[in-house]
């Protein structure tokens, strides 16, 4: 069953140019939202000082390899490049069974020592079970969900095995996905490239995006990406109106109206809570 919080939809935006260089100057009556198919208001606008809740799913499963250092390392650096004091971020591992490993904190320290101390890969990949506790374990909260896989998001375990419904999960609670998608320095095997169409889409359909290091110096790149884009981002506000309270999946439509030369990231649909009920059920 796919669980809502909130009357406000969030969605966080990220607007390029045609070089790829973030557009940061835009206002709110640059955007245009389309909901369904038909034009709906956006009610508020800001920009990256909305702060950030994180939660990284770190793969500590048998599939990884003699990379694995080298990630580790790379993770490490991304906590000390992304958190600001207002921001907090928790750690997850992905292993037969996936749990949290370090809840939200601000101390950049002890996330460093979460990651140093995770152990030998081993064991299955149980990696929707862990998506789906990640934004379980978010939805509380203000402020943008966002999750980050290091993964090579190979699934070979979990309990939740149906990648839609895990979709309608992150996009139910109102999370954000990013992919660093790890084990391909050796060039992609079948397995590996049906994973990554399966982290396309879930990036997709939240607004994140997939990163596909090829050598380990491109980790820190990925993980700069990332970090680049949580500074960057615009979050605009969307209330939907009573009849679109329906609890269904509804088409979101983000574009800029005032220039055609830019490219705009952002989720691609929303489930809006039924009205509470005064009947006494």
């Amino acid at each position: 069953m796919v669980k809502i919080s909130s009357n406000l939809v969030p969605i966080p935006a990220s607007v390029v140019d045609k070089r790829g260089t973030a557009v940061v100057n835009l206002k709110l009556d640059d955007f245009e939202l389309r909901v369904d198919g038909e034009l709906r208001p956006i009610s508020d606008i800001t920009r990256a000082e909305t702060s950030v809740r994180l939660a990284m799913l770190f793969d500590n499963s048998g599939s990884l390899d003699a990379a694995r250092e080298f990630e580790k390392q790379a993770a490490i650096r991304f906590f000390r490049k992304v958190l600001r004091t207002k921001d907090e971020a928790a750690i997850y591992s992905i292993e037969t069974d996936s749990h949290l490993a370090q809840p939200l904190t601000n101390d950049v320290m002890r996330l460093e020592h979460t990651i140093a101390m995770f152990g030998k890969p081993e064991g299955g990949t149980s990696l929707f079970d862990a998506i789906v506790n990640a934004a379980d374990y978010l939805r509380p909260y203000s402020g943008r969900k966002v999750v980050v896989i290091v993964s090579d998001g190979i699934e070979t375990t979990s309990k939740n095995t149906d990648f839609d419904l895990v979709v309608q999960h992150v996009l139910a609670d109102d999370c954000q996905i990013y992919v660093v998608q790890t084990g391909l320095y050796e060039g992609a095997n079948v397995r590996a490239l049906a994973a990554e169409r399966r982290m396309e889409q879930l990036t997709g359909q939240t607004g994140g995006a997939v990163y596909l290091p090829k050598t380990t110096d491109q980790l820190d790149v990925a993980f700069d990406q990332i970090a680049a884009d949580l500074a960057q981002q615009y979050v605009l506000s969307y209330y939907p109106s009573t009849e679109h309270r329906d609890g269904q999946l509804h088409k979101l439509d983000l574009r800029i109206k005032t220039r055609n030369d830019v490219r705009v990231r952002s989720r691609k649909g929303y489930y809006a809570p039924k009205p509470a009920q005064s009947s006494g059920y």
